[in-house]
């Protein structure tokens, strides 16, 4: 039989060296940002992806003085589009995070771009997570970002597998699969015209399981409902919906509770819990390393809708 292994005490003694070797290239990406642009800003949603940027990020521009704690102040503000259906406990945790920090948060509302009329809903439930790119242009566009640095993966998804590391934009926020930039022995063509930016994915190479790695091994804080906790639920098309106020149960559906945690957090209109047991980072590890479906795969609903979904909504200007 099996001997129980306790992965608190078997992490530690894990070889980290490609982990070393993953902060080394995310590092570089982050100062050669800084270096080619003039106003970068880094995407900030209190995410797992971009809390390892964050700090990953701190690396890189700060002054480490003891554990977690960092002097300085990073070179570019965290910026945040908030739809108004995020889940509460990720937005305290952002402003928590960011307070803790001292940085700059520059936050876009989808119900600022509403009142406008630049994003009308077709009904007051329909999912906005479609529509946070409208927001997000909006915001580059008033604060004159020439790059956006993003927590994207290349394992979660087609469309971002085949995205380059530097992302070119054009002037209207679109990105154009077949007229990406070669990247060749970390060579970067930066060179955009007026109106244009990038958008740049330090962790791109790495898995689910190398964060979940780094979150274990750096003690990186993170929001409450990526760890095990009690949660309504309605099971529905093969997901566990959370029930909120914009998910609501449909007719003949039941509500029920169970021991849950998210993978990926979003919308909360698009965004599914799996069931779960794990308590902290090293229960996490235990579970990605017998997982078969990518999170996104597993826990979003606008993913489903077709294979296409995420590209369409890259190329009119996603993150």
């Amino acid at each position: 039989m099996n001997a129980p292994v306790n992965l608190e005490k078997l992490l530690p003694l894990a070889d980290h060296r490609h982990l070393d070797h993953l902060e080394e290239e995310a590092i570089f990406i982050l100062r050669e940002v800084a270096a080619a642009f003039e106003r970068p800003a880094l995407l900030f949603s209190g995410g797992k992806d971009s809390c390892v940027v964050l700090r990953l990020a701190e690396k890189a521009f700060k002054q480490r003085i003891a554990g977690n704690d960092f002097k300085g102040k990073l070179p570019f503000p965290l910026v945040h589009v908030d739809t108004g259906h995020n889940f509460p406990e990720v937005i305290e945790f952002r402003d928590r995070r960011v307070a803790e920090m001292g940085e700059r948060l520059v936050v876009g509302h989808l119900e600022d771009s509403m009142k406008k009329g630049t994003i009308r809903l077709s009904h007051p439930l329909e999912s906005r997570n479609g529509h946070q790119t409208v927001t997000l242009l909006e915001t580059i566009e008033e604060h004159r970002f020439d790059v956006l640095i993003g927590g994207a993966r290349r394992d979660e998804e087609k469309a971002r597998a085949k995205e380059r590391i530097f992302s070119h934009r054009d002037s209207f926020g679109q990105w154009q699969p077949k007229e990406q930039r070669p990247e060749l022995w970390n060579l970067f063509n930066t060179r955009i015209r007026p109106g244009e930016h990038f958008r740049a994915f330090p962790i791109s190479n790495w898995t689910e399981l190398d964060v979940w790695l780094y979150i274990a091994r750096e003690n990186i804080p993170l929001p409450s409902l990526y760890y095990a906790h009690d949660r309504q639920v309605i099971r529905r098309k093969g997901l566990l919906v959370p029930l909120t106020e914009v998910t609501p149960p449909e007719p003949g559906e039941q509500v029920e509770t169970a021991q849950v945690r998210f993978r990926t957090v979003g919308d909360m209109t698009c965004t599914c819990p799996v069931e779960s047991p794990a308590a902290n980072a090293a229960d996490v590890v235990a579970e990605t390393l017998t997982v078969t479906v990518s999170e996104r795969g597993a826990t979003r609903m606008d993913d489903r809708t077709s294979d296409a979904s995420m590209e369409r909504r890259k190329k009119e200007g996603y993150f």
